[in-house]
C-alpha cells in the first residue's frame, strides 16, 4: 500500500509528504547478484533512505525533459532525456523514518519529508492549472552491464515517465509531434514490483509541456 499525504501537518509546524519504500535483503536483479548480498539491516536501511530521497526529489523538484517521440517508419529513434532540477540527498534532516517492518524478506520503511515554505511552494506549482496528470507503467532492462541497485529502479521509473509523456501527447495532439520539452514530476510514491524478472514501476506524473515541435518544422 502506498500513501501520499500532501500538506498533512506535523507536530513541528511543517507540512509533510509521506511514502513507503521496501528493500530486498537478497537482491538478484538485472542479471546480477548484488555485491552486498545478503544485505544486513544497516545496509537495507541506508538503501531505503536513499531511495526515499530520490523519490521525494522527483516529487518536489521533478525533472526538465526533452523527448524525441520517434517514428519507426522514418527511422527516428525514441529518446527521453530527464534532467533533475534539484536533488534531495541521503542524510537530509527533513527526511525522517516513521515506521519500519520486516516482512517477506524485505525491509519496509515509512518515511515523512517535512516541507519548508519554499518546498511547499514548489509542490503547489506542480498543482497549477497548466499541469496535466498521467498514470503509466515502465520497465527496466532484464540485464544491464554495470549493476547498481538504485539505478535499476530509476530505469523503470524513467521508462514510466516516457510512457506517461507519450500518453499525454497522444491525447492532446492530432498529429504525432517530432519533439516535446517541459517539466515532469511524480504525483506520489510509485509502486515498484517484479514482472518477468524485470523491475516494473507504476506511477502517476504531473506534466507541464512548454514546447512541441511538429514534423512539419523539418
Amino acid at each position: 500500500m502506498i500513501l501520499f499525504a500532501l500538506f498533512a501537518q506535523s507536530g513541528d509546524g511543517y507540512y509533510v509528504l509521506r511514502g513507503e519504500v521496501f528493500v530486498d535483503f537478497e537482491p538478484i536483479y538485472a542479471g546480477h547478484i548484488d555485491p552486498e548480498y545478503p544485505l544486513d539491516i544497516t545496509t537495507a536501511g541506508r538503501r531505503a533512505l536513499e531511495e526515499a530521497a530520490m523519490l521525494y526529489s522527483a516529487m518536489i523538484y521533478g525533472w526538465s525533459f526533452h523527448y524525441d517521440i520517434g517514428e519507426r517508419a522514418r527511422g527516428i529513434e525514441e529518446k527521453l532525456e530527464l534532467t533533475p532540477i534539484e536533488e534531495i540527498r541521503f542524510g537530509d534532516p527533513f527526511l525522517r523514518v516513521t515506521d519500519t517492518e520486516i516482512k517477506d524478506m524485505r525491509l519496509w520503511v515509512w518515511t515523512d519529508y517535512h516541507l519548508d515554505p519554499a518546498r511547499q511552494r514548489r509542490i503547489l506549482t506542480w498543482k497549477s492549472g497548466t499541469t496535466r496528470t498521467a498514470q503509466a507503467a515502465g520497465y527496466s532492462p532484464s540485464f544491464i552491464e554495470e549493476y547498481d541497485y538504485l539505478t535499476v529502479k530509476k530505469m523503470s521509473l524513467e521508462d514510466a515517465a516516457r510512457s506517461a509523456l507519450r500518453t499525454i501527447l497522444r491525447s492532446s495532439e492530432r498529429n504525432r509531434p517530432k519533439e516535446a520539452a517541459g517539466f515532469i514530476s511524480l504525483s506520489s510514491f510509485p509502486r515498484f514490483f517484479i514482472d518477468s524478472g524485470r523491475w516494473a514501476c507504476s506511477a502517476r506524473f504531473n506534466i507541464q509541456i512548454t514546447e512541441i515541435i511538429p514534423f512539419a518544422a523539418y
